[in-house]
């Protein structure tokens, strides 16, 4: 073993993982400890400070043999985590973190070392959407072959918005529904080849030297790049106090989007996520603020 700065699993990411994933979350965690000194050694690695967490990977700061910093990044096995490695060597630091290393059996990576500050940190709402949407039109490259198509995506919404609607008695207008089953249809079926990163929320866009922002924690998709605009505020539709409508129109504007499909992919987000607040007894705010957004204009 490398030995270096110590470190530990933290407890709220092993309790995260072991609620979500259940004993094999369990078992994972019990196994972290080994992997990771493993991989300090695969990769003559030294942990320079504490982990850290998202919620599906620990990322612990590491020096390299040349004694450039980097990170350590193990994440939990998972068919959704298969992409990330791909996406981020396709993208090859334009606008993303560069992959140093990969360990593909492992789910394990080194990556490039960003800054510790993230788009939330910035206090302009319209600032964020404009920084987030100049990032979405960078990254958005021909797609190379393997990545799962957004076709799938838009399918399991149109599904799961009609058997919700009829298994909860048709508590949402049929208006908002049938749009968002069209949109979802039609959105299904004219999907371009473009790279998109699938999960550009602002805890996953971090301030840079090499590049002003760049992107982490790619899901890696091939379609419309608008789709990234539904992750950038969906947990924020509740307290916004700006008229979202303007907000995705920076973001648009931004990403050289189309604003009306940009809406599109949002409000039929807002018509699943609002029937999903209902099934599951989520806050009457929530649901509320979704069938807000589901109706914009």
């Amino acid at each position: 073993m490398v030995r270096g700065v110590a470190w530990v699993v933290p407890e709220s990411f092993a309790r995260e993982i072991a609620s979500r994933e259940g004993l094999a979350g369990l078992a994972w965690i019990d196994a972290l400890p080994d992997l990771i000194d493993r991989l300090l050694t695969q990769w003559s690695l030294v942990p320079s400070g504490a982990p850290m967490h998202g919620a599906v990977g620990i990322v612990v700061p590491v020096l390299r043999a040349d004694g450039a910093a980097a990170v350590l990044k193990a994440s939990f096995p998972h068919p959704g985590n298969l992409a990330e490695p791909k996406a981020l060597a396709t993208w090859a630091g334009r606008g993303a973190v560069r992959l140093l290393e990969h360990d593909a059996p492992a789910f394990a990576t080194v990556l490039e070392k960003a800054g510790t500050h993230s788009l939330r940190d910035v206090p302009d709402p319209f600032e964020q959407m404009a920084i987030a949407g100049a990032l979405n039109r960078r990254l958005a490259v021909p797609a190379p072959e393997g990545f799962p198509s957004l076709k799938a995506v838009a399918d399991t919404w149109a599904t799961e918005i009609e058997s919700r609607q009829r298994r909860l008695s048709a508590p949402l207008a049929d208006r908002l529904v049938g749009r968002a089953v069209e949109t979802s249809r039609e959105l299904s079926q004219h999907q371009p080849n473009s790279l998109v990163h699938g999960d550009l929320n602002f805890s996953n866009v971090l301030k840079a030297d090499r590049e002003p922002w760049l992107a982490i924690d790619p899901k890696g998709w091939v379609g419309d790049p608008a789709y990234d605009a539904v992750n950038l505020l969906r947990d924020r539709w509740h307290t916004l106090t700006e008229p979202l409508g303007d907000l995705l129109t920076a973001f648009a504007e931004a990403a050289e989007l189309d604003r009306h499909q940009v809406i599109r992919w949002v409000q039929a987000c807002a018509v699943k996520d609002t029937l999903w607040s209902i099934e599951f007894g989520e806050s009457s705010l929530r649901a509320a603020t979704n069938r807000a957004v589901a109706d914009l204009d």
